[in-house]
């Protein structure tokens, strides 16, 4: 069996292997197991069928198509696992939402970790010895760990004392699969430091926090910087009431605002509402000013 670890984004390495599989384990189970572990394989989406024992049956059809939207642009960044039945049918483990939602987006194969059947031990260890190399991204140590809670139903306390890392730290990396995909792929092509990240997984404002992402890295932040505008939003958001007031708008937006005015030559103002939601005015004195704002906006197309 080939040692090379398959690439994480095309998911080449391990389809001679599965090719011949049935093989492989009767030889070296314990090799198999470490290879699929660590491997992705792209496999048709109809080649997947739902576990009939899911206790989940309800999906929102919003939310899906979100994430459908998401996978569209980024693709799916945290692979499904599947068990194979056979050699063209897989039966899902964990990711049914992420399976439906990359159908809703058209995809007609989907990354997914490969399990055989009776490998639960030894999957541990795989996972476990697979989370001290030195080569794995943020985003992959994350995905990792979850697959752990989620397939080998391991606390967070007993990881800890399984791969030596503080409880703290592990719950640090699982908070970053929450982190909106473009702000996860980023940590994958180390545009953002995990400084950056633990920072920005702070932010419950999804649009604020993508708006510090890209304030991120066009102004090449300092985490520190970034820790600072986050305080500074925190504390000028605590006193709701005087967000009606445009004067208490918080630096960032108000940053915003007076860009946008700039940009249109006319007064702009900026209406929180609430978290991630609001409104933009902008003024103007006569049809010919209109006419002009009209101009600069469609300028833009």
């Amino acid at each position: 069996m080939s040692k090379k670890k398959g690439n994480f984004e095309l998911g080449k390495g391990i389809r001679a292997l599965l090719n011949n599989i049935d093989e492989e384990i009767k030889d070296n189970p314990e090799e198999v197991v470490r290879e699929l572990s660590s491997s992705v394989a792209m496999i048709p989406v109809a080649a997947v069928e739902v576990n009939p024992f899911q206790p989940r049956k309800d999906f929102d059809d919003d939310a899906l198509a979100e994430l459908s939207d998401s996978i569209k642009t980024y693709g799916l960044i945290q692979p499904i696992t599947v068990r194979r039945l056979n050699d063209k049918q897989y039966q899902l483990i964990s990711g049914e939402r992420r399976t439906r939602a990359a159908r809703l987006a058209g995809l007609t194969e989907i990354p997914a970790y490969i399990r055989i059947a009776d490998d639960q031990g030894m999957l541990e260890m795989a996972l476990v010895e697979n989370i001290q190399r030195e080569d794995l991204n943020a985003i992959e140590i994350a995905i990792t760990y979850q697959r752990l809670v989620d397939e080998c139903n391991i606390t967070h306390e007993s990881m800890s004392d399984r791969v030596g890392k503080k409880r703290s730290t592990i719950t640090n990396y699982l908070r970053l699969l929450k982190l909106n995909p473009e702000i996860q792929q980023a940590i994958k092509l180390n545009k953002i430091s995990m400084g950056h990240a633990r920072a920005l997984v702070g932010v419950n404002d999804i649009a604020l926090q993508l708006m510090l992402f890209r304030q991120i890295t066009k102004e090449e932040l300092s985490v520190r910087a970034v820790e600072d505008l986050i305080r500074k939003y925190n504390e000028q958001k605590g006193n709701k009431s005087k967000l009606k007031n445009n004067n208490s708008l918080p630096d960032i937006y108000r940053n915003i605002q007076d860009e946008l005015s700039h940009k249109l030559g006319t007064k702009v103002q900026l209406k929180l509402k609430g978290s991630g939601i609001g409104e933009i005015l902008i003024k103007f004195g006569s049809d010919n000013e209109l006419n002009r704002l009209l101009d600069v906006l469609d300028g833009d197309n």
